[in-house]
């Protein structure tokens, strides 16, 4: 019973020494055969460390190939700190046959800070054409007044390179178009008129290239062109008539307050006078107690009281035939 027992582990450790021998020998041969030599161990080594065998084996037999010694050491330390061992391994083949100066440390911080070096690689070798603005965006064009206050809308496409020592913190597309669009809309606002601009639109291009936009990028320009340029609203004018409008409806209230204030004072009068009447009114009252006081004191005797109300009576007919009220006032007002 213990022999067979024995047999059975035996046996069992065979087939799982026959499973390993199988799983990497197949690996191991194809890169022996290659000339891109990894030792069984260090095979069994990554599998410990959950590494995929193929692509790391895959990665150093095309580098080998193409004459680049990588040791699988590196390829291994890439792929475990979450890089694309592959993308990395083709890049530097592309870099290589295209003469392009990148080495493994280079390649692999690149792909560690997100951007696709296989990519730019090829944007090294083929330029890239971006436009600006990007259609993706939600515009088609960009808007810029010249000092005549008509508005122009151009496009505009951007020829770029990577550069791929600026791939590490270098800016991406977007600040090429902002820089882009920014440079277009100073040429423009600065040109005298808008015909100067549709005269020679390569004056933008040459003022924008000037300016070195491509400072602090990952890419390098080479041409920006001017795809299409039309004249657009009459922002001058459209300005100035707001401006009007805006400045008849400040004279129309600076009016309307001055009739309120006019028409408040008119009351203020008619109030006034109103209220001087009733003071006449009020000092007429005061009259017979005078006279009769005068009567009692003897300053004034009933001849001269009969003399006054006679002139009285010829004033108040005079009045009646010239058609005034008594006290001065025209009835009409």
């Amino acid at each position: 019973m213990a022999m067979i027992v024995l047999y059975v582990l035996i046996g069992i450790v065979l087939l799982v020494f026959i499973a390993f021998f199988f799983k990497f020998f197949s690996l191991w041969f194809r890169a022996l055969l290659s000339g891109a030599h990894i030792s069984m161990a260090r095979l069994v080594g990554m599998w410990i460390r959950k590494v995929k065998l193929k692509v790391i084996v895959d990665s150093r037999i095309m580098l080998t190939k193409a004459g680049i010694d990588i040791d699988s050491d590196l390829l291994e330390t890439h792929y475990l700190a979450g890089g694309d061992v592959l993308r990395v391994a083709k890049a530097l083949i592309a870099a290589n046959k295209a003469s392009i100066p990148l080495v493994f440390q280079k390649a692999a911080a690149i792909d560690l800070a997100g951007r696709d070096v296989l990519d730019a690689v090829k944007t090294s070798v083929n330029p890239k054409v971006i436009d600006c603005p990007n259609p993706e965006m939600g515009r088609n064009t960009i808007d810029a007044v010249a000092k005549d206050g008509i508005q122009l809308r151009a496009k505009a496409r951007v020829t770029v390179r990577a550069n791929i020592e600026r791939l590490v913190g270098g800016a991406k597309e977007e600040t090429i178009i902002a820089r882009v669009g920014e440079g277009i809309v100073t040429t423009i606002g600065s040109s005298e008129s808008y015909k100067d601009v549709l005269e020679n639109p390569d004056q933008i291009s040459r003022t924008v290239l000037q300016k070195g936009l491509d400072a602090g990028t990952a890419f390098e320009i080479l041409s920006i062109d001017i795809a299409d340029i039309d004249v657009g609203e009459n922002v001058g004018a459209k300005l100035q008539a707001d401006q009007a409008e805006a400045d008849k409806r400040r004279f129309q209230a600076v009016a309307e307050q001055r009739r309120a204030a006019a028409q408040a004072r008119e009351q203020e009068m008619v109030a006034q006078v109103q209220e001087n009447r009733a003071k006449v009114v009020l000092q007429e009252a005061e009259i017979p107690k005078a006279i009769s006081e005068a009567f009692r004191k003897g300053n004034l005797g009933i001849m001269d009281y009969y003399r006054m109300k006679n002139v009285q009576a010829d004033t108040s007919m005079r009045e009646s035939i010239s058609g005034e009220e008594p006290g001065g006032s025209n009835p009409e007002q």
